[in-house]
């Protein structure tokens, strides 16, 4: 008598449309997924003291380490700017061509490394922090916010010896100072913005930030951190199109700014054209635009 063995019917594996209406009907969403802009906003805001204070610990233990401590945060710019005043100034004779030469490279100096420690910085924010952004759910733009913080920080600490500086090159206190303040603010927004770009860009490959130190140099020497672009602009045998693209070049519009606010001798007829105009336009752009370019990828940060 022979035996007739019945296999049951494969079963149908669930559709995924069967699944979502599953996890719906339960209440249940997709972890780490995007939420929307606004929401993504008010998350952010919830979160503003510990971006402070996520920023201000960074600060303290950024020379935690040094015997010297916190004084590098003065140190390590007017370093460089002893160095660039020595290549430029004495070697290829800059300062004869701009009055309170030391002042104004000074000043150059602190304000671009805002920028370049704020977009550094922010490369390697989703990168160098896999183990808070795994462990932990918040908005991941809390983090390149807070290292531009850390750096507005750094730099407000060191606007102490910059203001010793002046005074001892004999620059006079004027109500003009008072514009460094709003200049400040709108290079801190663009360079919130711009580390949000590189940090979304610096998650994805993080070999970004290997090659940022040559792009930041050349951007440097663009930038008229130790040479006046208005002497530049004068020369007839430079192209037009040069001419325009240096003078809105954003970091030497905030450089140029904070000099206008800062020193006497730096006049309004140094300043680009429309230059508050487009200092505001850089820090929109910037801030708004990364804002969203990196909320946009939300939900890949830390996966992989």
């Amino acid at each position: 008598m022979s035996q007739v063995l019945h296999t049951p019917p494969p079963t149908r594996a669930p559709a995924d449309d069967d699944l979502a209406a599953l996890a719906a009907r339960h209440g249940l969403s997709v972890s780490g997924a995007r939420p929307t802009l606004p929401e993504y906003v008010r998350q952010l805001w919830a979160r503003r003291h510990f971006i402070g204070a996520f920023a201000t610990a960074k600060l303290t233990a950024q020379y935690s380490q040094a015997k010297l401590g916190q004084v590098w945060q003065v140190m390590t710019p007017l370093l460089n700017a002893a160095v660039y005043y020595f290549i430029f100034g004495v070697l290829l004779g800059t300062k004869h061509n701009v009055p309170d030469y030391v002042p104004f490279l000074v000043t150059g100096v602190f304000i671009w490394t805002f920028t370049q420690s704020s977009i550094m910085a922010g490369t390697r924010a989703i990168s160098g922090n896999l183990g808070l952004v795994r462990a932990l759910h918040f908005p991941r733009a809390a983090l390149p916010i807070s290292f531009a913080l850390q750096q507005l920080q750094q730099l407000l600490f060191s606007m102490a010896a910059l203001v010793v500086i002046l005074l001892c090159f004999g620059v006079p206190v004027s109500v003009s100072w008072v514009l460094a303040l709003p200049a400040l603010a709108l290079q801190f927004t663009f360079n919130a913005g711009v580390s949000m770009v590189m940090a979304r860009m610096g998650a994805k490959t993080p070999d970004i930030a290997q090659l940022m130190p040559f792009v930041l140099r050349t951007w440097m020497y663009v930038s008229g951190v130790m040479w006046s672009i208005d002497k530049l602009a004068d020369k007839d045998d430079l192209p037009h199109v040069v001419t325009v693209l240096l003078e809105i070049n954003p970091a030497a519009v905030y450089i140029d700014l904070m000099r206008f606010a800062l020193i006497d001798s730096f006049h309004a007829s140094q300043l680009p054209p429309h230059v508050w105009a487009a200092a505001i336009g850089w820090a929109l752009a910037a801030g708004i635009g990364g804002f969203i370019y990196f909320w946009k990828a939300e939900e890949t940060y830390g996966r992989g």
